[in-house]
């Protein structure tokens, strides 16, 4: 689904943008790359696309946020969705006590 809505101001379509309860991924237009980046810090999603969308890689994080899914698939820190870990401390011998 592509959702247009006119804005006039870039904090305005920020504000637009962010003003969702699905937030799985966003993509940014612009011919100034130093804006995208600024407006894609403040995007609340988990995917920023620059100047594409649908480019995807297994090494990397994927995942929304807000209603969009909580945690992140692939990648290494899917383990932390899919893991606990635990420390257990273990004395095989009785401590000695000085008595």
């Amino acid at each position: 689904m592509l959702c247009v809505i006119e804005f006039d101001t870039i904090a305005r379509a920020i504000r637009l943008a962010n003003d969702s309860r699905f937030c799985l991924a966003g993509s940014v237009w612009t011919d100034d790359l130093n804006e995208a980046y600024q407006v894609s810090r403040l995007l609340e999603v988990g995917i920023v696309h620059i100047n594409g969308y649908g480019d995807d890689d297994n090494t990397v994080p994927f995942g929304g946020v807000k209603e969009s899914g909580i945690g992140k698939d692939k990648s290494l820190y899917a383990f932390e969705e899919y893991s606990a870990t635990k420390t257990v401390w273990t004395r095989f011998e009785p401590m000695p006590f000085d008595n």
